[in-house]
């Protein structure tokens, strides 16, 4: 055991060419791109016609409560997704999962594209749809925080915020993809087209972006930073009592390395990713899905100015997102992390304001504002800072739960309590009271969390 622990420990460096950092990037953006679009898919889709397809007998506000309470079945989900594929990444690397988490999205997706609507089947219709949410969801809980291990483990040490922000990219561009795909589909569909078959289309072009997907990664390298873990050996991590065993029969200098990452009391790092992530969470659900179906609802302006506004902002994002991930390569990560949930809490009044002002211009305004301010800037920096606040022995796992309980919390019962409280006070002031509230947790996690720029990922204890 002593002697394969060593042997591992001093294996040369893992190298990798331009041409794998290259594949490993566009890996990482692709399968994110495809989890936020087969999300945003469904996400709009929630909100602008399957409150009507899939929950025909109640009444508007009721209708657009439960679809959203649908959306939210897939965060619950995702967690179980995190516990499971997260310790599998951990234990025997990240490519494996990377793969089955792909081909478990997609899958669920292109179903959801052919089901059977509540006028063919009755009360069965939703709770297929709800099965095909577990199942997709379940996939996505190890995507994006697999996603961004890899490209974070991938990335030169000064280039590494930049490069992870390419994950952030996905986002965009899956969000884009999804939003323009639905916009086409309400300007050029009739009502009764849209609700007969339209709403199938984007659920079912799905499909050939998983097998793309699926394609690329099957020739992806391992991450070098998991070959040069000092507790793997033949591709595969010690058990904890295994790498106990080396630490009673290693010298000092290689047993404090190993004890390090096992007997590091957890706990610390992981709150303050979890606080990290409440903002940017929270933010996406509020305007990236409730307040298209407010909008479409409550505002008297045209059904497709809600989508295209998320499009144009989505548009902004790609100038966005790679610029606050060059700002925090410069200046570091906790100092444009204040800034940015800074900005949101002080706009958030504003935005509102010009979303709800009834103007076309001020929608649009509004929400590409609030897009890039408080959902993907906060994600650029996310996607590099909470993999360095963890060590890798357990990177994957823990990000993948910080990531996916701040979804439980804050995006998934965000925009059913938003809708809640909008429908009960008649008015959207709640909407930009949670955006505060939000934000304010962020900025207390940035605040109290260490710098983690130019930390060295193989280590594996956590930050703090």
């Amino acid at each position: 055991m002593k002697d394969s622990v060593i042997a591992a420990q001093q294996t040369p460096s893992a190298q990798r060419t331009t041409r794998d950092l290259t594949r490993a990037a566009v890996s990482g953006w692709l399968g994110t791109a495809m989890e936020f679009m087969d999300f945003q898919l469904y996400s709009l889709a929630a909100a602008i016609v399957f409150n009507r397809i899939f929950f025909p007998d109640v009444g508007p506000a009721i209708g657009l409560i439960a679809a959203m309470a649908t959306y939210g079945v897939g965060y619950v989900a995702r967690l179980a997704g995190a516990v499971y594929f997260g310790r599998m990444g951990d234990r025997i690397g990240r490519k494996k999962v990377l793969y089955l988490t792909i081909l478990l999205m997609g899958a669920s997706t292109t179903l959801i594209g052919v089901l059977p609507t509540y006028a063919t089947i009755g009360i069965l219709a939703p709770v297929l749809l709800v099965v095909l949410r577990l199942v997709q969801g379940f996939g996505a809980g190890a995507e994006i925080a697999g996603a961004t291990v890899m490209l974070t483990e991938y990335a030169p040490v000064r280039r590494r915020g930049l490069i992870s922000s390419l994950v952030s990219l996905g986002t965009n561009s899956g969000t884009l993809a999804a939003s323009a795909l639905w916009a086409v589909l309400l300007a050029v569909l009739s009502e009764d087209q849209l609700l007969s078959w339209g709403w199938r289309l984007p659920f079912l072009l799905s499909f050939a972006l998983m097998i793309f997907a699926m394609w690329l990664r099957r020739s992806l390298k391992e991450s070098p930073v998991f070959e040069q873990r000092p507790d793997v050996v033949d591709g595969v991590a010690l058990a904890r009592d295994e790498v106990e065993s080396a630490i009673a029969t290693a010298d000092n200098h290689e047993g404090s390395v190993l004890a390090a990452g096992i007997r590091q009391r957890k706990g610390k790092a992981f709150f303050l990713a979890l606080g990290l992530r409440f903002g940017q969470a929270g933010n996406s659900g509020l305007i990236q899905t409730f307040l298209v179906g407010y909008i479409a609802t409550n505002l008297a302006v045209g059904r497709s100015v809600p989508t295209d506004a998320i499009v144009y902002g989505s548009l902004a994002g790609f100038a966005t997102v790679p610029v606050i991930g060059l700002l925090g390569d410069r200046f570091g990560r906790r100092a444009v992390y204040l800034t940015l949930s800074s900005l949101t809490t002080v706009l958030a009044f504003p935005v509102m304001l010009l979303i709800t002002s009834g103007s076309t211009p001020g929608v649009m305004i509004g929400m590409a504002l609030g897009l890039n301010v408080g959902v993907l800037g906060l994600f650029s920096l996310e996607s590099v800072t909470m993999a360095e606040l963890f060590g890798s022995r357990t990177r994957f796992t823990q990000l993948a739960l910080a990531k996916e309980l701040g979804g439980i919390l804050a995006t998934a019962i965000g925009p059913v309590l938003a809708a809640t409280l909008t429908a009960v006070t008649g008015s959207w002031w709640p909407i930009a009271a949670m955006l505060i509230v939000y934000s304010l947790i962020t900025f207390v996690s940035a605040y109290l969390a260490p710098e983690t720029r130019g930390r060295d990922l193989v280590r594996l204890e956590d930050a703090v």
